[in-house]
């Protein structure tokens, strides 16, 4: 179960990672100075991108917290 919690925490590492990428893109986006419309539809993106991320990291805890329960 040891490698449960390892491959878990490598999850939840690269989801994180992808929040913080998802905020540099945020602001980039921000002081790109885009019309409003250019704007939104990036930021959607941005959105989607963040979502999948958060869903990343959830499922690594998820393994983390398996692996410990298991163990």
């Amino acid at each position: 179960m040891g490698l449960l919690i390892w491959i878990g925490a490598a999850l939840t590492l690269a989801g994180i990672a992808g929040l913080v990428w998802c905020i540099v893109l945020a602001m980039r986006l921000r002081k790109a100075g885009l019309p409003d419309d250019a704007l939104r539809a990036r930021l959607q993106r941005v959105v989607m991108l963040n979502l999948g991320a958060l869903g990343v990291s959830a499922l690594g805890l998820m393994a983390v917290v398996m692996g410990i329960a298991l163990s």
